[in-house]
């Protein structure tokens, strides 16, 4: 008797996560235009202000290898669905701060904590469990939803405009909660063997024959034949590797750009919604930028992500001369390509995780990586706020940010991926 194959609810999980993701980090990304506003009413210094945001990518990455080993061993609905209920808490209560420690409390711990429950971790942790042969793709498609929220910065700026910026911290926490809960609680599975299913789709015939061809592959290397735990992974030059690029390219480079970029175009002379919008273009293209990632399932993580680098270092050139002076275009050109470049490294970085450590502690594994994005990012704000007010200007950062780019790229180089556990053609 053939069995017919059923209909592949990974792909259920994956549309679960994408809107997760692009509710959730909402509450996070759009920071860059509460930031000027924030400023503006209490007359704070752009460093102790950005401390905020530096605040929320330390304890959410802190929480994250916990989070991890959470997910590994709990209920992924009922803990999915407690962190977006804090997160949209913590947001929606920033619009009664009036305190500096009450932003530190409320979007800097609160919020951040709940983010890190219902956040990358979980959801990545999740959906790997479902896909094996399109990992990047799958990553993509949630990194889309991350740049996705970039894009709403315009509306963020918009309800700022309109309601102002109490009343629009309100506006997306209860929406981000009112969103993500129904959704996590009706659909959110953690396995495929939970619905009698495999990964990827495969009937079980077709499960059974896929170990088989994998145990008789005499071309796999001893690192893919390895059952990786944590303990195991950390013993690794790769692991410490990859945790060093996710401080450098997703801590220094991406958070810089998520929390300055704003004022990179204020500073340029640009009016408010303008910057805004700028700033919605560098989200729109790091969700294509995400997507283009998949091609690293057929060309090798290096190719995309070396070359990711090396384009962004060069378009971040483009900043040092960015001023009143420059052409109309030139904001636009720099928010185009540094979003497809920045958009295409977390894809390709995440795939080369679960490439090379997907196991039964991936999840604890993915949190650490987290963690050293979040160290980065707890840095680098803070640190590009402080440099612009010693300064008078943003070029050290320019220089940082690129620095930060040549390095993360020699790191893939020497982590080697293609001959660890090369990619299916």
């Amino acid at each position: 008797m053939i069995e017919r194959r059923k209909f592949f609810y990974g792909w259920v999980i994956l549309i679960i996560g994408f809107i997760a993701v692009v509710a959730g980090y909402i509450c996070r990304n759009t920071f860059s235009v509460f930031y000027p506003a924030i400023v503006e009413e209490f007359g704070w210094g752009r460093g102790n202000t950005a401390l905020i945001f530096s605040i929320n990518l330390l304890v959410y990455g802190i929480s994250a290898p916990f989070v991890g080993n959470l997910i590994d061993r709990a209920n992924p609905r009922a803990v999915l669905a407690v962190g977006a209920v804090v997160m949209g808490a913590g947001v929606a209560l920033c619009s009664q701060a009036t305190t500096q420690w009450q932003f530190y409390l409320l979007y800097g711990i609160v919020a951040s904590l709940g983010l890190s429950v219902a956040g990358w971790t979980p959801v990545v942790t999740i959906v790997m469990n479902w896909f094996v042969r399109r990992r990047a793709l799958c990553m993509g498609v949630l990194g889309a939803g991350f740049g996705t929220s970039l894009v709403f910065a315009y509306v963020a700026q918009f309800l700022i405009v309109n309601l102002g910026w109490r009343d629009a911290y309100v506006a997306i926490g209860i929406g981000a909660t009112a969103i993500m809960v129904p959704l996590i609680l009706i659909f959110v599975r953690s396995r495929p063997s939970d619905m009698g299913l495999h990964p990827d789709g495969l009937t079980s015939a077709e499960s059974k024959q896929v170990a088989l061809d994998r145990e008789a592959d005499e071309s796999r290397t001893e690192w893919a034949r390895t059952q990786w735990t944590f303990r195991r992974a950390i013993r690794t030059r790769q692991f410490w590797l990859l945790f060093a690029m996710a401080f450098l390219f997703l801590g220094v480079v991406e958070q810089i750009l998520i929390a300055h970029q704003v004022y990179f175009y204020l500073d340029a002379g640009y009016a408010p919604m303008t910057a805004a919008s700028f700033y919605s273009v560098f989200g729109i293209c790091f969700v294509l930028g995400n997507l283009s990632g998949a091609l690293s399932d057929r060309v090798g993580r290096e190719v995309c992500f070396i070359s990711a680098c090396l384009v962004c270092a060069t378009t971040l050139c483009m900043l040092f001369t960015l001023g009143e002076a420059s052409p109309r275009w030139f904001p636009t050109l720099f928010a185009l390509i540094a979003g497809l470049c920045i958009g295409t490294g977390p894809c390709v970085f995440y795939a080369t995780v679960a490439d090379l450590f997907h196991g039964t502690n991936y999840g604890t594994i993915v949190g650490t990586m987290v963690m050293g994005f979040a160290l980065g990012g707890t840095l680098s704000p803070w640190l590009a706020g402080y440099l612009h007010d010693t300064t008078g200007s943003y070029a050290s950062t320019y220089v940082l940010l690129i620095a930060s780019l040549l390095l993360t790229g020699l790191m893939m180089w020497l982590i080697a991926p293609r001959k660890l556990n090369p990619v299916h053609h």
